[in-house]
């Protein structure tokens, strides 16, 4: 395995990290009274955004997976159209879970659904940069032993991370503490981010501690 492969996604996930960074404290230059508690769905809105075009960005700029087939201007067009209709099914798919698991039905639907898009920039959006519209791919990759590149490995680990930092942070949720931060969906959507972000650091270090004992099956 190469070193400068795992540079790469180091770097990257260090400019991911940043755009979340900057998507907390730039904001509050331009609008009165910014705050993640404060103004949380405006920064739900501006964080997904930000996150969501320097992910694309970077993707097609470093070509982690480039594709050996030339393709048509139309089936470019076919996979982009794909890629958006998955996008939004995985934001309903993930608005559905959210509310099966205890956020109001119909209250606070506009939170719910902006914590949703939020999941679904962390997770659904990276799976859809690096491996397209393909389910059968998504399967291989999330499949024990599925991972074919360093960059599989790394979006198998922020995915997880996501996830898992928003089922926990809603844990203070129904604890009477009565803080602000309790509010609906602040906690899940603040434990999804830091998910987010521990794991984009975890994977380039778990995969330079581990680069010798990883092997790769041939695509």
């Amino acid at each position: 395995m190469r070193d400068t492969e795992i540079k790469r996604l180091l770097s990257m996930n260090i400019i991911c990290i940043f755009s979340i960074i900057v998507a907390t404290v730039a904001p509050s230059l331009f609008l009165e009274n910014f705050s993640i508690l404060g103004t949380h769905l405006t920064w739900l809105s501006i964080c997904s955004a930000t996150v969501g075009t320097v992910n694309i960005i970077l993707f097609i700029i470093l070509k982690p997976n480039p594709s050996t087939r030339r393709s048509s201007f139309a089936h470019k067009v076919a996979k982009f159209l794909k890629c958006c209709v998955y996008f939004l099914m995985s934001c309903i798919l993930f608005h559905g879970i959210i509310v099966l698991y205890g956020a109001p039905l119909i209250e606070s639907v506009l939170e719910t659904f902006s914590f949703a898009l939020l999941l679904s920039t962390f997770t659904t959006l990276h799976c859809l940069c690096l491996l397209g519209p393909n389910i059968q791919v998504w399967l291989r990759v999330f499949s024990k032993n599925g991972a074919m590149s360093i960059w599989d490995n790394s979006l198998q680990i922020t995915t997880m991370c996501s996830v898992v930092g928003a089922w926990f942070g809603a844990f203070p949720i129904p604890l009477d503490w009565d803080r602000p931060w309790q509010v609906w969906p602040i906690s899940c959507s603040l434990g999804a981010t830091f998910g987010y972000v521990s794991g984009l650091l975890i994977a380039p270090l778990w995969i330079y501690w581990n680069r010798k004992q990883l092997t790769y099956k041939s695509r």
